[in-house]
């Protein structure tokens, strides 16, 4: 046995949600080995100590965009129209150099916070895949396509720009280190881009056994525009061509028609509730038991840290709650257990990951964290469940494991150089997208 996880409080997000109290976990190989109250027969090489610590699986950050991170603050309290129109100007000037030390940064950000898998959608694909790749985190990396290809023009899948970008991506990224690193399609949103470009995607997603992501009724505003131009929702013109053949990960799904849910529920698709994202830009947020009711698969996400603020998954957890019970009048909805099952196990559905991820289970990749419920504002401890989504806090993170490898310890990124980082940030990054000089 590699390591064993001793006197711990383990929250297995197992089918029965069992809680086992002074746990051990034996992980050998990379999976989880064994759950028990009792330290196994087997000799350890090595111990952690899990005295006042709760382990929980990894979290799932289902959407956000790592390369932002560089953009951290910048558009804080501005207009949405003005920020994307600032946000467009910024990201005209990155490179793959920018993108690779922003995603860098977002990585160790997201592992600081508990996170051992996250589905990104934005652009530079390579650069963010090969910044997963060298962390050790989990990744689904999209190519968020945003263009419109003119009604006159024949379009080749073969010879588009981002289509080829995307076969590069996939041919040298998709399944690297036993899949560890996947690669989605994806469009940045129906109205960046128009049916040309769906149905090649959706024609390559079938054939290579591709999922997708993309941002989908994130507004009214967007949704009543789809509607005015086309005769129909988003979902059923995505869906009329066919870019909804394939799992889909949709973020936002917030005007979604009763009629959408359940299109979407039949498809398969999930949606992703940005709440923090959704609250700072002054937006309503995604009606989850809506979702729930019609068939949607629901996980969490941030959006990037130019949208919100920071990637902390237990401070969406807890605007989940928060949310949902506003919105009800209810304190009772949304209950504790509802929110970390969206956080891990949904999140590991829509990345179709479940089979590895999300519990912590024998036979289970041992994506393990530990939260340290020693300080103050954990203690006491009624309810373990609430006081993860209540109560803890992304710094309450002790510990981040994915496959039994340990990429965040006690302030330590063992695979991160930090300070090369902040440094590639500082001197290029920071000064090639904010410099005013023409580029």
């Amino acid at each position: 046995m590699d390591t064993l996880i001793s006197n711990v409080t383990v929250v297995t997000m197992n089918e029965k949600m069992d809680v086992v109290f002074g746990g051990f976990i034996g992980i050998d190989g990379g999976k989880i080995t064994y759950i028990g109250t009792s330290a196994p027969e087997e000799t350890p090489s090595t111990i952690i100590d899990g005295t006042g610590m709760v382990a929980i699986p990894g979290l799932v950050n289902a959407h956000t965009h790592l390369a932002t991170t560089v953009m951290r603050g910048y558009l804080d309290d501005a207009e949405n129209k003005e920020a994307l129109t600032q946000l467009l100007q910024k990201e005209a000037k990155m490179d793959s150099k920018c993108a690779k030390a922003s995603a860098l940064l977002g990585i160790a950000e997201c592992l600081r916070f508990g996170v051992t898998s996250v589905s990104d959608l934005y652009y530079f694909p390579d650069a963010v895949a090969e910044a997963a790749a060298e962390t050790g985190i989990k990744a689904n990396v999209a190519l968020s396509a945003n263009r419109f290809i003119d009604e006159s023009e024949d379009f080749d899948f073969e010879t588009d720009p981002q289509c080829r970008e995307l076969c590069r991506v996939k041919e040298k990224w998709h399944g690297y280190d036993d899949g560890r690193i996947q690669i989605d399609c994806g469009i940045h949103a129906e109205y960046t881009s128009n049916y040309k470009l769906w149905e090649g995607l959706s024609a390559y997603a079938v054939e290579e056994g591709l999922r997708i992501q993309l941002h989908l009724a994130q507004t009214e505003e967007e949704a009543t525009s789809c509607e005015d131009r086309t005769g129909l929702t988003q979902t059923e013109l995505l869906s009329a061509h066919g870019l909804l053949n394939v799992p889909a990960t949709a973020a936002g799904c917030t005007a979604l028609s009763e009629t959408d849910r359940k299109i979407l529920g039949k498809k398969g698709a999930s949606a992703v509730a940005i709440p923090v994202s959704d609250g700072k830009a002054g937006r309503v947020t995604t009606p989850i038991s809506a979702c729930v009711k019609a068939g949607m698969n629901v996980a969490l996400g941030t959006d990037g840290a130019v949208n919100c603020g920071n990637l902390d998954m237990f401070e969406v957890m807890r605007q989940t709650a928060f949310n949902a019970r506003k919105a009800g009048g209810d304190a009772s909805a949304m209950p504790a257990p509802a929110v970390l099952m969206m956080a891990t196990v949904c999140g590991a559905c829509a990345q179709g990951r479940a089979d590895n991820t999300g519990m912590l289970k024998t036979g289970m990749d041992a994506d393990i964290v530990l939260v340290d419920f020693s300080a103050p504002h954990l203690m006491p401890c009624h309810n373990v469940l609430s006081g993860l989504v209540f109560a803890a806090k992304g710094g309450d993170v002790a510990m981040t494991m994915v496959r039994g490898k340990i990429l965040y310890q006690n302030g330590q990124f063992p695979t991160i150089d930090l300070s090369s980082v902040v440094q590639t940030l500082t001197q290029y990054a920071i000064a090639k997208l904010f410099s005013d000089s023409a580029e």
